[in-house]
């Protein structure tokens, strides 16, 4: 281990999908900014995503002193991943560009492979602590063979991660007689909130399929850590991180927004994948709208519609009349003849902007004409609508996203939901139009939205307060890297 007059040096291990790598690297940020030394372990085909969002920091190999003088910036190192072995097609070293949703298991038995190579790193640069996502079940035991304490960092916030325990451990999904019949989540603090079974993970239950068996390692692993950093801070849901801490026993820090640790226009403009669209033509087309006059569209990095889905979506903007950023993955020329209605972007233009790929989403959240977010509810995007200050309209479909919905609509009440129903490993749910334009209006014109939006720049203050020098989040960091430091000796 390191000798006392040696920084504190910490390894972070992200999950191989850009929404799990993006925060990661912004965890890093933040550690370095600290004086804490700090190296992100990646494959070869992830690294450039990393590099483009750190700057272009050193990258070194497994052969390389680590002990250089220059420990201010991150640091990376690249294992094999072994797709061809574990039957994915060449490439595909990151969830995102899967082919299908099929090849998942195929990908989380890759994933199982990094386990030697990572020891090989751990036992070669012996860092002071291993922060790893929670996907990476192993990782707190081959850390323990050296040592090292083992970190999980979530990707869910507090109330999500009560929610979940309560659910899995009281089961009340199997005290209702039909799927639609609601039930509450037990022993949950705050408002009263209920669920139904076609909300809930089909893992959870479902113990004895491979995603519950994962649910229970990633429950095991996490116990036998050190502790959870949460990307979240304790003004916005303060009841359930002393929950998780007081009754369910998890030791645990609120360190986020980690987003906001992007500070200027460049910084959030090359965050992840080059976007589809240059920052300063993005922000001139923004500067030219309203506060609060503009919806953002987006469905994540792994979000997929149907070509009838799409086409829905499309006519429910039109029909808001509200100015609109439109996020599409994974469009072409040739599909689109299919679903975008005829005439849809001459119609447009000027009051909607279709961004085909990559958006700069942090950087056209912050800007004052954005009032609305339409999202998915991945804890991401949804706590970088928090951070923005925006009002939401709630489109879920898998993970912890309908958990996400409940804490927008029903906790922070900054939001409302497009009504979707069915967790699915794709949006399932068929939305039509009229639903569409009814949620947006809802959020940005009718009665209560003012109040709604009021209440959503509030949480978004409290947010970037919690991050500044003295804030909760940025004290609760500092007291994580006492406490590595203190272990260390």
């Amino acid at each position: 281990m390191a000798s006392e007059n040696q920084k504190l040096h910490v390894f972070l291990f992200p999950f191989l999908a850009q929404g799990h790598m993006l925060p990661m690297v912004d965890l890093a940020r933040l550690f370095t900014t600290r004086g804490v030394q700090t190296t992100i372990v990646t494959t070869p085909m992830n690294l450039p995503i990393i590099s483009r969002t750190i700057g272009q920091p050193k990258t070194i190999s497994h052969d390389d002193d680590q002990d250089s003088s220059d420990n201010n910036i991150i640091k990376t190192l690249t294992i094999k991943f072994p797709s061809l072995e574990s039957g994915l097609p060449e490439g595909c070293e990151n969830a995102d560009s899967l082919p299908s949703r099929s090849l998942l298991p195929n990908f989380f038995k890759a994933v199982q492979m990094l386990q030697e190579p990572l020891e090989q790193l751990l036992l070669q640069h012996q860092p002071d602590c291993l922060i790893v996502n929670m996907f990476f079940t192993w990782a707190t035991d081959s850390a323990a063979k050296f040592g090292i304490p083992t970190i999980v960092f979530q990707g869910c916030n507090s109330f999500a991660l009560c929610a979940q325990e309560y659910v899995g451990l009281h089961k009340p999904y199997k005290n209702v007689s039909s799927d639609s019949e609601p039930f509450v989540i037990p022993n949950l603090p705050g408002p009263e909130i209920k669920m139904t079974r076609t909300e809930i993970p089909e893992f959870i239950m479902n113990d004895d399929d491979k995603y519950g068996k994962m649910r229970k390692a990633m429950s095991e692993a996490e116990l036998k850590s050190f502790g959870v950093i949460v990307n979240s801070f304790y003004e916005m849901e303060g009841v359930y991180a002393d929950h998780y801490k007081k009754v369910l026993g998890r030791k645990a820090w609120s360190i986020g927004p980690v987003s906001l640790s992007n500070r200027d226009v460049k910084e959030k403009a090359n965050r992840g994948r080059e976007a589809s669209i240059d920052e300063q033509d993005c922000l001139k087309w923004l500067d030219s709208k309203t506060p609060n006059s503009v919806i953002y569209v987006c469905f994540g990095s792994m979000g997929k519609f149907s070509k009838s889905q799409l086409k829905e979506l499309a006519m429910g903007l039109e029909a808001s009349g509200q100015n609109f950023i439109w996020v599409v993955r994974g469009s072409n020329p040739e599909e689109e003849k299919e679903w975008l209605p005829e005439g849809f972007e001459e119609r447009m233009e000027g009051k909607g902007l279709i961004i085909r790929g990559w958006a700069p989403q942090v950087l056209i959240l912050d800007h004052e004409a954005v009032g609305g977010f339409v999202t998915h509810c991945g804890w991401n995007s949804t706590l970088e609508g928090i951070s923005g200050g925006v009002a939401m309209v709630t489109w879920p479909s898998s993970a912890d996203q309908f958990y996400n919905e409940k804490f927008v609509t029903e906790v922070l009440r900054t939001g409302v939901g497009v009504g979707v129903k069915k967790w699915g490993m794709t949006e399932g749910d068929d939305v039509r139009k009229e639903t569409i334009e009814k949620a947006i209006r809802r959020i940005m014109e009718e009665d209560g939205a003012e109040e709604m939006r009021n209440r959503a720049k509030r949480f978004g203050e409290m947010a970037k307060e919690a991050v500044k020098e003295g804030g909760s989040s940025y004290l609760d960091l500092n007291a994580l890297i006492q406490e590595l430091r203190s272990n260390r000796h």
